[in-house]
């Protein structure tokens, strides 16, 4: 008989402090006291993020918002810590902690294999942590789905967006994004 050894977020800290995870060619992430594997990102995952990078810091004031990629996020209330792809967080240092839901402005996903994960598992991990807004960028249907308005049981308002719609976060009214300009690789 097998079973799953659950972690706490300080056990999970305390591993990654002394080193339990140094030299793993895998990427990691805690969810609900699981390590979960994540799968290796491919070049379209990649660059997404990346046009969401510039997207973002083009469209934020770093006196207001601090755009952060592939980084940690703490919930230690929910035994996790998820790294999102692309993370707005209040603007501050965060040498001391990680982030916190209650710091997290907008939340973005890249899937292509995780997009099951992205929508089930990761949502309502981020509806319960408070995350206010949540979107993934689906890149097999080329549509972003936008999570807000969160409670313990998931998201209360769930909406796709493609092509030319667009697409505003409720954390900067003046930034606007367009999943065909997102998804068309020009």
């Amino acid at each position: 008989m097998s079973t799953v050894l659950k972690l706490t977020a300080a056990e999970y800290d305390e591993m990654v402090a002394k080193g339990a995870f140094d030299g793993l060619q895998k990427r990691i992430e805690l969810i609900n006291g699981v390590i979960v594997q994540m799968n290796p990102a491919g070049p379209v995952h990649d660059d997404l993020i990346e046009y969401l990078n510039q997207w973002s810091v083009r469209n934020t004031s770093p006196e207001n918002v601090r755009v952060r990629i592939q980084s940690g996020l703490s919930l230690p209330e929910l035994d996790s810590r998820p790294e999102p792809d692309v993370l707005w967080v209040k603007a501050r240092r965060y040498r001391d902690r990680h982030p916190v839901g209650s710091d997290v402005l907008l939340l973005i996903e890249v899937a292509d294999s995780s997009l099951k994960s992205d929508r089930d598992t990761k949502a309502e991990l981020y509806a319960k942590a408070g995350i206010v807004e949540y979107w993934i960028a689906n890149i097999a249907d080329e549509v972003i789905h936008v999570y807000r308005q969160p409670a313990d049981y998931g998201y209360q308002m769930q909406f796709t967006v493609s092509d030319d719609t667009e697409l505003t976060p409720l954390a900067q009214a003046t930034a606007v994004l367009k999943p065909g300009e997102l998804f068309s690789g020009k």
